[in-house]
């Protein structure tokens, strides 16, 4: 059956992948594109419902905390019966949750339709991964392949505010979810015509008590950081929120350390390659996604720009991140890819330290270099962390290994607004600043895991 799998792939025409590829990287762009398109529809949508800071915070982490927290399950279901099955099958929950959210009559709608496009995305990043891991099985082949559709979705990460921007100037906030419609037509279409099924590893399961934790672990993390930001983390509440995520996260850790299959194996942290790509993932999104919602804001808020002024003014971001992507794999293959990660990691830094002197009278022609840097370094990150991830584990376990990486950085992104969104409750102009510190670090932190990287592929 799987010389069979094998020799079907061997004959797939090029022609025939370029178009999977194609069909994966819409999964993964559309994902990614929900992830910020909302932050410049927060200013009118909170205007529409009425909502505080910490409801607006909600309305993006309930999307981040579905989708971090299902994503292990989602690879293993993929994994399980078919990445190509569950691939189509998230794809469409997707698509309908985002004609839910546009057509959303309340806050509270809003943000239970969000969560339900969290799981929408928690299925097809791991499974998109998976597909485009099948369908390039040659090391460097599969490096620009990776390349290509991380470029595509930091392409959409970074086009999010633009994109957003123009469509609630011009048409309304609704329509930034209505534009998923054609997205998901066009990548089930593609997907059903031209991607191989996966073979079947009818030794995974779903692990219900190991995700049961997980949800509860990162919902309570969140909701105490978030309202923690409105209430004061002394509040008891928050500290009972706090409490209950310490033991969730601790019943987590316990349960996949004795179970019969685990939904995080944790002896995939034995390779340190694994774990230092994981940990920067967790550190960019971190950094990244807290800091493009409080620029937002800034521009908003504090400057007073329109929703499109906001889209148009991470423009040059969007540039210089789809050409470090595709810049990112010829590179690695050069100076290798903790090299690679490194050089990124201070970029970004070098850019988040030169936005520390930004104010309410800051003019647009000051920022456009640090916004160029720090695109920079994230496009340069993102395949060179995922290619170095993917390259330290069995294709066998690609979809588990995909669905660990992409947890990390959702959990980064859920951790990132919820604590930048409550160091901004004080006052949004010193909570960037504040921010900003704490991205310095973590950028910091990332570029020196990438030299754990090459120190054990032997290239430092």
């Amino acid at each position: 059956m799987r010389g069979g799998a094998d020799a079907r792939h061997q004959t797939e025409p090029r022609a025939g992948r370029g178009w999977a590829l194609l069909a994966t990287s819409l999964g993964f762009a559309v994902v990614q594109l929900d992830v910020s398109v909302v932050n410049v529809a927060i200013k009118p949508i909170g205007e529409q419902f009425g909502s505080s800071l910490s409801g607006l915070q909600w309305v993006l982490s309930a999307y981040t905390v579905a989708f971090a927290a299902l994503i292990l399950s989602a690879g293993a279901l993929g994994d399980r019966i078919g990445a190509k099955r569950v691939f189509i099958a998230g794809f469409a929950l997707f698509t309908l949750a985002s004609a839910a959210c546009g057509l959303a009559p309340s806050l509270e709608f809003l943000i239970a339709a969000r969560a339900v496009q969290g799981v929408g995305a928690a299925v097809l990043v791991p499974c998109s991964l998976t597909l485009l891991n099948h369908a390039y099985p040659d090391t460097d082949a599969r490096a620009r392949a990776v390349g290509l559709w991380a470029a595509g979705a930091s392409v959409a990460l970074s086009a999010g505010p633009l994109i957003g921007g123009i469509l609630t100037s011009t048409v309304g906030w609704r329509a930034i979810f209505f534009i998923n419609a054609p997205i998901g037509a066009a990548g089930i279409w593609l997907t059903v015509r031209f991607a191989q099924e996966t073979p079947r590893a009818a030794q995974r399961g779903v692990d219900l008590p190991g995700q049961a934790s997980a949800i509860l672990w990162l919902l309570a993390l969140t909701a105490a950081v978030i309202e923690g930001g409105a209430h004061g983390f002394g509040d008891p509440a928050v500290l009972g929120c706090f409490a209950l995520a310490v033991l969730a996260g601790g019943c987590f850790l316990a349960v996949e350390a004795r179970g019969r299959r685990p939904m995080l194996p944790l002896a995939l942290f034995s390779s340190p390659t694994f774990s230092a790509a994981t940990a920067i993932g967790l550190l960019i999104n971190i950094a990244f996604y807290g800091l493009i919602f409080l620029l937002s804001l800034f521009f908003q808020r504090v400057q007073h720009h329109s929703p499109l002024v906001t889209g148009l003014a991470f423009a040059p971001m969007t540039a210089i991140v789809m050409a470090s992507n595709l810049l990112a794999a010829p590179l690695a293959r050069a100076i290798g890819a903790g090299r690679t990660i490194l050089l990124g990691g201070l970029l970004l830094a070098a850019g988040l330290a030169a936005l520390l002197g930004i104010s309410s009278s800051s003019a647009y022609a000051a920022l456009v270099a640090q916004l160029l840097a720090i695109g920079a370094g994230i496009g340069l990150i993102v395949p060179a962390m995922t290619s170095a991830l993917l390259g330290s584990v069995e294709r066998s376990r690609s979809g588990v290994a995909s669905g660990t990486l992409n947890t990390a950085r959702q959990t980064g992104s859920v951790i990132g607004v919820a604590l930048f969104g409550a160091l901004a409750a004080g006052g949004l102009l010193d909570g960037l600043r504040d921010a900003l510190l704490v991205s310095i670090a973590l950028a910091l932190g990332a570029g020196a895991l990438g030299v754990l990287i090459d120190l054990r592929e032997g290239r430092a």
